[in-house]
């Protein structure tokens, strides 16, 4: 086992840690800002730090590869940074108000992006056979069908970002329950639609490196849909439908 295939080993061992460390553990961000966390930042300077580093990680990794011509590895790479074009330069500038983020919150997701990167990257123009990601690997069904899964996911996750950005109207401070798109169905539809991204890149690049990705958004992401959908039910109890209504995936939980 090689240093790549350790660091992968370690991470799915460590996204197991981290989802049940969750369950016990209040990451102090968003709704659940705390100071306890270290010093609080502006959320819009903590969210571009957070996002911006695995963008830049992944294109450095490329350009210094040997398949910078990789016509396959291009797209895959260009898939991969939308998504983090949107999360560092496009979603924190459309956020509203003046929350926080605490300062250890935003180092640690950018210490998991880095990685993440590494892991990404590694695979895409390092580790995978030299005859893997062929251009007849665009016209496969596992990029195609991961392909139109991830651009589901994003869409999902955007529109579900901006009916939470405009639940309130400036100068509002009341609490309103998300309502309509995928909020029929989970309380935190923009995690699904990111959970349902990467799980479309784990299946376009049909890799272990994506499929760990998977692990780790959901070790992240579940226990947090999980408090949210406690905080929505005891402040929104007569409102929210537990029947139907489950927390980061639709009909399941």
């Amino acid at each position: 086992m090689d240093g790549y295939d350790m660091l992968l080993l370690i991470m799915s061992v460590l996204a197991v840690v981290v989802f049940i460390a969750l369950y016990f553990v209040e990451a102090g961000y968003g709704v659940f800002y705390n100071r306890k966390w270290g010093m609080p930042i502006n959320n819009k300077l903590g969210w571009v730090l957070m996002e911006l580093p695995v963008f830049i990680i992944m294109l450095v990794l490329w350009l210094k590869s040997s398949r910078v011509d990789n016509i396959t590895c291009i797209v895959i790479l260009v898939i991969f940074e939308i998504h983090y074009l949107n999360r560092s330069l496009v979603f924190p500038f459309l956020m509203r108000g003046k929350s926080k983020m605490a300062l250890v919150i935003m180092l640690l997701g950018m210490l998991f992006n880095c990685i993440n990167a590494i892991m990404q990257g590694g695979w895409l123009f390092y580790k995978s056979p030299t005859d893997y990601y062929t251009i007849e690997w665009l016209t496969t069904p596992k990029f195609i069908i991961g392909t139109i899964i991830f651009f589901v996911g994003m869409v999902i996750n955007i529109h579900s970002d901006n009916i939470i950005r405009n639940l309130r109207q400036n100068g509002d401070t009341k609490h309103y329950l998300p309502k309509g798109g995928m909020f029929k169905y989970v309380t935190s539809a923009n995690y699904f639609g990111e959970l349902v991204e990467w799980i479309g890149f784990a299946i376009l690049t049909y890799s272990l490196s994506g499929a760990v990705f998977v692990l780790w958004t959901f070790a992240n992401l579940a226990p947090r849909a999980a408090r949210i959908y406690n905080h929505y039910k005891s402040e929104f109890g007569d409102e929210l439908d537990t029947k139907k209504v489950k927390r980061i995936i639709p009909f399941i939980y």
